[in-house]
């Protein structure tokens, strides 16, 4: 199985660096700042002559946040994301005749568009659900980075459709102290404590056409991107690899043992691959069985012995037990909780 880690040089500089260091120097903020510990010059950044690595990706953008010292820097950062200036799949995207298409978009190239978080895109009855993984283990950036992100979202579609969606958010944190950036940039639907990070809107917007939407050219720059895909290096990270494994080998209860060889690596080398990302093998494995859990709980109403089952405990005390220390609540309290969170939604989390 074919991934790469955060330390490998497969990000092009030209992209979300680039940006970066744009967005800093309109703020009169030295380049050496933002270039500590980075080990790379602005120059060859600027211009695309080089590769980073997401770890280098990950270094610039803690120290542009340090440098900058405002409330508003990551949402500020997020309006210059997307649709960026990434070549065909940037054109695909200020083509996109709606919603749908715009997320399929995001999803399909998230390698490309927005590297450190992992777009996955759910439909339910009435509302759908953008929900975004971690790429790269970096827990004290990772607050910012979603706010980047969902803020990148919520600026393109609004560009694009005209019109301020009704988006509501959840956040996979505790609340923050101040929300006043979070309400200018994302609005005042707003929940913390939340077990995904995710965008939530109702279905009717999907298929809404968008005025600058071209069909032709949204298909010509779509296969243009996937061309550039077959021929560059999208390899999923590790951290996303790994998910997908254990998700699709979930109700098989997989060992540390069976994911290494899965990947052809010793299980010492799988554990210090986990360590470099600042994880490890039983916390990516709760992290998926916890969102199975809340997909079987709302979205097919399945009782605390079934998901047990489902999720390879014979003993449905010793699942409860389990889930209480994986989101610090009881499958009760949790599923009381999932219905003011995620009200109408049945998302999918591909099982």
């Amino acid at each position: 199985m074919h991934f790469h880690q955060a330390a490998d040089a497969c990000l092009q500089a030209g992209y979300h660096a680039a940006q970066i260091l744009a967005y800093t120097r309109s703020r009169e903020v030295d380049d050496e700042l933002i270039l500590r510990s980075v080990s790379l010059e602005a120059a060859r950044i600027t211009q695309g002559q080089c590769s980073i690595s997401p770890q280098q990706y990950l270094q610039l953008l803690g120290n542009a946040l340090q440098a900058l010292r405002s409330a508003d820097s990551s949402f500020m950062l997020g309006q210059q994301m997307l649709p960026g200036h990434f070549g065909s799949v940037s054109h695909a995207l200020l083509q996109a005749q709606s919603l749908r298409q715009a997320l399929e978009i995001l999803c399909a190239h998230s390698t490309r568009l927005c590297p450190l978080l992992r777009p996955r895109f759910s439909e339910g009855k009435d509302m759908a659900v953008l929900y975004w993984m971690n790429s790269y283990g970096a827990p004290s950036l990772h607050p910012a980075i979603v706010e980047m992100h969902m803020t990148a979202v919520v600026a393109m579609c609004r560009w694009l459709s005209g019109v301020r969606l009704p988006w509501r958010f959840c956040f996979n944190r505790s609340a923050a102290r101040h929300t006043e950036q979070h309400e200018v940039h994302l609005g005042s639907e707003l929940r913390f404590n939340c077990h995904l990070d995710a965008m939530l809107i109702a279905t009717e917007y999907l298929d809404l056409p968008w005025p600058r939407g071209n069909a032709l050219a949204a298909s010509l720059a779509l296969q243009q991107a996937q061309q550039e895909a077959l021929l560059s290096d999208e390899t999923p990270s590790l951290l996303n690899a790994v998910y997908d494994y254990l998700l699709t080998h979930i109700r098989g209860n997989p060992s540390l043992e069976q994911l290494a060889a899965a990947f052809a690596v010793s299980p010492a080398s799988m554990k210090r691959y986990l360590a470099k990302e600042g994880t490890h093998f039983q916390a990516e494995l709760d992290q998926v069985r916890t969102h199975v859990a809340l997909y079987l709980f709302h979205s097919r109403h399945y009782d605390n012995e079934a998901v047990a089952m489902h999720l390879g405990f014979h003993d449905a005390n010793n699942f409860r037990r389990s889930f209480k220390r994986w989101t610090g609540l009881t499958p009760s309290s949790l599923k009381e909780n999932l219905t003011q969170d995620f009200p109408g939604l049945n998302f999918s989390v591909g099982i």
